[in-house]
């Protein structure tokens, strides 16, 4: 692996000591995922009120074989950007072996349970060999990238709306550094959730089951295990909120009373008031037209975009330029 467990947790705990430090406090979202989170959000991901995965599964379901068939080779090379429990690329791996094709998959994610799972889902095709990389993503496609064998096309996974995850300066950059790293004519796949009514981005960030609430409130559980914190999580509460203006999703985790949180491993203690909030993820949602404009901005052109209208998710394959 390139990364190694002590270089991760020390990055873990600068960043969680910089980012409670600012006013106000906040958490990288990366940071949910560890093997608890990442478990958390498959649950969140099978939930009736959240339609990004059943939708973004469905269009590689339908899509597999144009997807596979834009590689143009007999052996191409395909890196998933964070790879959940590897239910996606599946769709992929089946479509190339209809084709006789091969591939080489590098598997990127900084949940070594994700790599674990997907790695397992994979190995069973013989036309497929795996790679795992426990990294951070920009880290782990320059590997990948470093690995490719001659000239054959590399194509780029970035499902799940995880650009969502990035403002739009950062996501803007973030593909860029992608492009950089790509050659000419390399492909990129992007899953992206669209804009939607509120009232349905509510209650997906904020189930009835309260399975999003535990998923949001393990990052404080991580920090109390991993860096010798002392959150008591009963006294938070998930808190989800639609921002029509910058077109995302927040979440935050409130404190219910005035409190005091000592974190051991970076000495650092600080007071939050009864109702400050730490903001832990903002989700961007996009339009179609958007993304392409996003797209050749970032010095990728569009080939062919898959909506799901009634969901609201659209999935584009783009090719370097």
């Amino acid at each position: 692996m390139p990364t190694t467990t002590r270089s991760l947790t020390a990055e873990f705990a600068a960043d969680v000591e910089r980012d409670l430090a600012l006013v106000p406090k906040q958490l990288q979202s990366k940071y949910l995922y560890d093997a608890l989170g990442s478990s958390l959000f498959e649950a969140i991901c099978r939930l009736p009120w959240y339609h990004i995965t059943r939708a973004e599964t469905d269009l590689l379901a339908r899509h597999a074989d144009a997807i596979v068939a834009a590689l143009g080779d007999a052996y191409g090379t395909i890196v998933e950007l964070g790879c959940g429990s590897g239910e996606k690329i599946m769709f992929l791996a089946e479509a190339l072996g209809r084709t006789g094709g091969h591939a080489r998959v590098h598997l990127i994610d900084i949940s070594s349970q994700a790599l674990e799972q997907t790695e397992q889902r994979l190995n069973r095709f013989r036309h497929v060999s795996v790679v795992g990389h426990w990294s951070t993503y920009e880290e782990g496609l320059r590997t990948a990238v470093a690995a490719r064998r001659g000239d054959s096309t590399m194509l780029v996974l970035l499902l799940g709306s995880n650009i969502g995850n990035f403002d739009p300066p950062a996501a803007a950059q973030f593909l860029e550094r992608i492009r950089a790293t790509l050659a000419p004519g390399d492909l990129l796949l992007l899953g992206a959730d669209l804009v939607k009514p509120e009232r349905e981005l509510l209650v997906a960030y904020d189930d009835p089951l309260g399975v999003s609430a535990a998923f949001n409130l393990n990052v404080l559980l991580r920090i109390n295990r991993e860096l010798g914190g002392t959150f008591d999580l009963r006294a938070f509460r998930h808190r989800a909120v639609w921002n029509a203006a910058c077109s995302r999703m927040d979440m935050f985790l409130v404190s219910t009373r005035q409190q005091r949180v000592r974190i051991d491993s970076v000495d650092l203690e600080f007071q939050l008031r009864e109702g400050e909030a730490i903001w832990t993820e903002s989700s961007y949602k996009y339009t179609p037209d958007g993304l392409i404009t996003q797209l050749a901005n970032s010095g990728f052109e569009s080939m062919a975009q898959w909506i799901d209208h009634d969901a609201g998710f659209a999935l584009t394959l783009a090719r370097t330029t």
